[in-house]
């Protein structure tokens, strides 16, 4: 017989649930709820399109009269403040009567920070936090804005073993296979904006749209780093700080080039590279990433943490979070 799952284990399992909300949820976070009762799930929900309705509600509804004495697992802080749009999530909780509530991350929201907890404890209910990296990640869009007044930023790099992304003549179609590329296009539909560098729209004229069969809608709105003038449906920045005036953006997915790479790493806006690696070799190609402004070799340890890896048909995926400072 299977051990009991953990405290931690439904709080993950709540993280992939809210995957399901990203990025339609906007502008609100994508929460993912369970309601559990003797380790059974009799309740779930996920933010839905437009941030309504909250994923508490969504799962309050599921579970019914079964709410009452089970056990809530919450990725975020529920809502304490009021809304045209709804009731608050913590009051929802409290009239619900469960025996517990769970939550993987305080809500930096100063309408809610702390108020939601204090408003289920004072409802009889026990509350704990319980911080998990799963939950975290699935939260980054809403919490980099709330911490850093930014969107979260995924840098995607597709290369050669010897990190090139084209030949020394611009050729680049293809570095990576069909299943790659793929996997691309599901990235690109779970952020709410993708970004390239002038020269790359220039040169490649890319789409930058989504290609998979029924996800075509989820494509994202595009965004031009450049000092020219914005082509129609195209919003144009300057310079990589300017992402901080995309304020419907929680999660921006920047392709390229080479320089605008570079400039965004040098920035230390990155929190996410994904790099698609070919089993293929150029030479004297063009570098996937130009000059980062790196004056020590001991200046590019302990930056980038691998948290997630996989094959793709021949081509090899792997995922690192930026590590700042007082994280692990």
């Amino acid at each position: 017989m299977p051990a009991p799952r953990s405290d931690a284990d439904w709080l993950a399992a709540a993280a992939r649930l809210a995957a399901r909300g990203r990025p339609l949820s906007r502008p609100n976070p994508a929460v993912g709820c369970l309601i559990v009762r003797e380790g059974r799930v009799v309740g779930r929900g996920w933010t839905r399109e437009g941030g309504r309705p909250h994923a508490e509600a969504a799962a309050l509804e599921q579970a019914g009269d079964r709410a009452r004495g089970a056990d809530v697992y919450v990725t975020l802080e529920p809502c304490a403040h009021l809304s045209q749009r709804g009731p608050a999530c913590a009051d929802l909780l409290a009239d619900a009567a469960p025996a517990r509530v769970v939550i993987g991350c305080e809500d930096p929201d100063p309408r809610t920070a702390g108020e939601g907890i204090a408003r289920l404890r004072a409802a009889g209910i026990a509350v704990s936090l319980v911080p998990l990296p799963a939950v975290e990640d699935s939260l980054a869009g809403y919490l980099t804005r709330a911490r850093f007044g930014r969107p979260h930023v995924t840098l995607k790099l597709a290369m050669s073993l010897d990190g090139c992304v084209a030949l020394a003549n611009g050729e680049s179609r293809w570095i990576t296979g069909e299943a790659a590329r793929a996997h691309v296009h599901a990235s690109r539909a779970r952020a709410d904006a993708i970004l390239v560098g002038g020269e790359t729209w220039r040169a490649d004229k890319p789409r930058l749209d989504v290609r998979v069969p029924g996800l075509g809608e989820r494509s994202p709105k595009r965004v031009l780093l450049s000092r020219g003038v914005a082509p129609d449906g195209v919003k144009v920045i300057n310079s990589p700080g300017a992402i901080a005036r995309l304020d419907d953006v929680q999660y921006l997915y920047v392709e390229g080039g080479a320089e605008t790479g570079a400039s965004f790493l040098a920035a230390d806006l990155v929190d996410r590279l994904e790099i698609y690696r070919a089993p293929i070799v150029i030479g004297d190609g063009l570098r996937a990433v130009g000059g980062i402004g790196l004056e020590a070799l001991a200046l590019a340890h302990g930056r980038w943490t691998l948290v997630e890896e996989a094959r793709l048909g021949s081509d090899r995926f792997a995922a690192y979070r930026r590590t700042r400072q007082g994280e692990t």
